[in-house]
């Protein structure tokens, strides 16, 4: 690193350093705390002075950008120009100009980088198109890629100026837009937790209602009970971390002093992340997270806020970094010496009547929405359970359909098998009478009857048993008997 002695090295270097976290430096959202005393630890050796790691800036294609800047920082030409550069010709894009003499070796990674993002983008563009049920529709990803500025998506193979130029300029836009984002964020969530209250309420009877409405005022005032805030930024406040952070006399408060002890990379330059972590002592004054009362959400709100009016007051050159002259002409202000109080959120409530109107608006039509693709989905599924049973009623039929002609082809009728009695044809049966004929009567004792065919009337059978009966001496009813013998019998049964 260059030293900090030299005024030009140090004006090359505040502009490196700035354009590189202009693009790289996380807009933190979680503090860094205070709570080592600088002056009790010893001066480490010096050793090889490597850059800062980098932090996520939250941005999408944070990867695609540190990878970038890493790279680019490895030409000898473009960090010499890099340094002689304002950065107001860094924002227009004058710089980007400059990557046509970097060296070959640095251009062929940076191809290599950027077919990798479009890559990305290009399975990023098909997940999304699978989630939303489009697996059968041919995706364009060309078009698709139009939306993704920071990288020009007509030529995916090689990385131009022009590539180096919109990344520059997107990241740039997209940052400065980043705490204007978080901001409506931190809305939406304050209105949703109200909203929730209120339709909590309504789920109560008026007993319950009453004691919740009474607990809610409990809360909001005990939260805002807590000491008095100082103003961000202010004497009194980087006073107090002096004492309590650093274990410093108050007294001896020397701004100077004050800085290089919390210029924790040792770059020369307060970053976001390194002023955020400065107000750590005045957002413990008002929230703990072991409090029901206290909302930790809120408390990164306040963090925001406190960073953001300290870079307004202190930053003159608007490259989201405070410099040790900048910090050093702002502790001469009034504005630092004789500061006004500080409204902390609950004094400035996130979002005004009508907002919070048009919001309930709002998530009553996403409802009413959500509530017409349920009925019409479930429209859609009985639909689809009536035409199943359909096909189900229709798949049972064909089954008893074929299983029927199954039947039919294993029960063929076979003939009746043929009898033959010992010498003698079977009884023959005329037709008129259905009876046996008065010649074969008569049998030989001992002869029994043929056994008759399966296909015999029950008629036939009776009078065959009738037959056999009367061949072995048994007697016979009337009714069993045939005519022109019934009354032979009844002679016979009247015999004393």
């Amino acid at each position: 690193m260059m030293s900090r002695t030299h005024n030009k090295m140090c004006w090359s270097r505040a502009f490196l350093t700035g354009w590189l976290l202009l693009l790289v430096q996380l807009l933190c959202t979680q503090a860094v705390p205070i709570s080592i005393d600088k002056t009790k630890i010893k001066e480490a050796e010096k050793k090889p002075e490597e850059p800062p790691a980098s932090v996520d800036t939250g941005l999408h294609y944070d990867r695609y950008l540190r990878e970038v800047i890493d790279f680019l920082e490895k030409d000898q030409h473009f960090r010499e120009k890099l340094h002689n550069t304002d950065m107001e010709d860094i924002k227009q894009g004058k710089l980007a100009k400059e990557l046509d003499f970097v060296s070959h070796h640095v251009r062929t990674k940076l191809d290599e980088l950027k077919r990798q993002e479009v890559n990305r983008l290009r399975t990023l563009i098909k997940a999304k198109q699978d989630i939303e049920g489009g697996n059968d529709i041919a995706v364009d990803h060309q078009a698709l890629l139009k939306q993704f500025e920071y990288l020009n998506h007509m030529n995916p193979h090689t990385f131009e100026v022009d590539d180096l130029d919109r990344l520059i300029k997107s990241a740039t836009k997209d940052l400065e837009n980043y705490d204007k984002e978080r901001h409506e964020e931190f809305k939406r969530y304050e209105m949703m937790k109200e909203h929730d209250r209120r339709e909590h309420l309504k789920t109560l009877d008026e007993d319950e209602r009453k004691k919740e409405e009474e607990h809610y005022e409990e809360m909001r005032k005990k939260h805002a009970d807590h000491p008095k805030v100082n103003h961000p930024g202010s004497q009194n406040q980087l006073k107090e971390v002096w004492e309590e952070a650093d274990g410093l006399d108050p007294e001896d408060f020397d701004p100077k002093t004050f800085f290089n002890l919390h210029d924790t990379n040792g770059d020369g330059f307060f970053d976001e992340q390194e002023l955020e972590a400065l107000f750590t002592k005045e957002l413990e004054k008002i929230y703990d997270p072991t409090n029901e009362e206290d909302d930790m959400v809120e408390m990164e709100e306040e963090r925001l806020r406190m960073r953001e009016h300290v870079m307004n007051e202190v930053d003159s050159n608007k490259d989201r970094l405070v410099s040790l002259d900048e910090f050093l002409v702002a502790t001469k202000k009034k504005e630092f010496l004789e500061p006004d109080s500080w409204e902390t959120l609950e004094q400035n409530q996130a979002y005004t009547d009508e907002e919070m109107r048009e919001f309930e608006e709002h998530l009553a039509q996403q409802e009413q929405d959500l509530n017409q693709k349920a009925f019409d989905l479930q429209k859609q599924r009985d639909e689809l359970e009536r035409q199943q049973e359909q096909l189900n009623a229709q798949k049972i039929e064909l089954q008893q359909a074929v299983e029927h002609m199954e039947r039919l082809k294993s029960q063929k009728v076979e003939p009746p098998p043929e009898v033959h009695g010992e010498g003698n044809s079977n009884p023959e049966i005329y037709p008129a009478d259905n009876q046996v004929h008065p010649e074969q009567d008569a049998q030989p004792e001992g002869h029994q009857a043929a056994p008759q065919a399966a296909q015999d009337t029950p008629q036939e059978h009776h009078e065959q048993q009738n037959l056999d009966q009367a061949q072995q001496g048994l007697p016979q009813t009337h009714q069993d008997l045939p005519p022109g013998h019934q009354e032979v019998a009844q002679g016979q049964h009247n015999v004393p």
